[in-house]
C-alpha cells in the first residue's frame, strides 16, 4: 500500500510526548496528526467532565458540558481556532473557579498545547508540495470517530456550536456569579 501512497504509516516528526505538549508542524501528516490528537484530548475532557457531573448528581449539566467539549473536539479535528480557544478558556476558568488539581493542570496543559497546535496548523500552506493531507481512514472504530465523524459533523453544526458555546459561557458566568454572591464560592 505504500507504493500507492495511501499508507498511514508516515512517521511523525515529533515523539509522542513532545507532540502532546509542544507540537510542531513540518508536514501535512503533522497537521492531520495534531487535529486527531486534539480531538481525542477534547473527547477525554468531555468524558471526564461528564463523569464528574454525574457523580455530583448533575445529569443535565453533565450532558451539556459533555456536548460543549466533545463538539469543540470535533471543531478542533477540523482545525477550528475558535473551538480550540473556547474549550481552553472554559476548562481553565472552570479549573480556577472550582479547584486546581494535578489532573486538571495536566488536562489544561494539553488543551493549551492543543490550541497552539491548531493555530500553527491553520497557518500551514495548503498549496505547497508537502501539503497533501493523508487520507482519512474508516477501518477501525477509532478511525470512524476521529477521522470520519468530525469531517461529516462539523460543517453541519459549526454555526450552532458558535451559538451554543456563547450561550454556555453566559450560563456558566451567571451560575458562578450567583454562587459568588451567595458566598458559596470564594476567590
Amino acid at each position: 500500500m505504500q507504493t500507492l501512497g495511501v499508507s498511514n504509516s508516515t512517521p511523525d516528526s515529533d515523539n509522542r510526548l513532545k507532540s502532546l505538549f509542544w507540537p510542531s508542524v513540518n508536514t501535512a501528516s503533522d497537521v492531520d496528526y495534531l487535529g486527531a490528537q486534539g480531538y481525542w484530548v477534547c473527547a477525554i475532557v468531555a468524558g471526564f467532565s461528564l463523569i464528574v457531573c454525574v457523580l455530583n448528581n448533575q445529569w443535565i449539566a453533565g450532558v451539556v458540558t459533555f456536548l460543549f467539549y466533545f463538539l469543540g473536539g470535533v471543531g478542533v479535528r477540523e482545525r477550528s481556532r475558535y473551538a480550540a480557544t473556547v474549550v481552553l478558556i472554559m476548562f481553565t476558568s472552570d479549573t480556577l473557579l472550582t479547584g486546581i488539581g494535578v489532573l486538571r493542570i495536566l488536562l489544561a496543559a494539553l488543551l493549551l498545547s492543543n490550541m497552539r497546535a491548531i493555530w500553527i496548523a491553520s497557518r500551514w500552506k495548503p498549496d505547497s508540495a508537502e501539503a497533501v493531507v493523508p487520507p482519512r481512514f474508516s477501518d477501525t472504530w477509532s478511525d470512524k470517530f476521529a477521522d470520519q465523524l468530525p469531517q461529516f459533523l462539523w460543517p453541519k453544526i459549526r454555526i450552532l456550536y458558535y451559538i451554543f458555546s456563547i450561550g454556555f459561557f453566559a450560563l456558566v458566568a451567571v451560575g458562578f456569579a450567583v454562587l459568588f454572591k451567595r458566598g458559596a464560592l470564594h476567590l
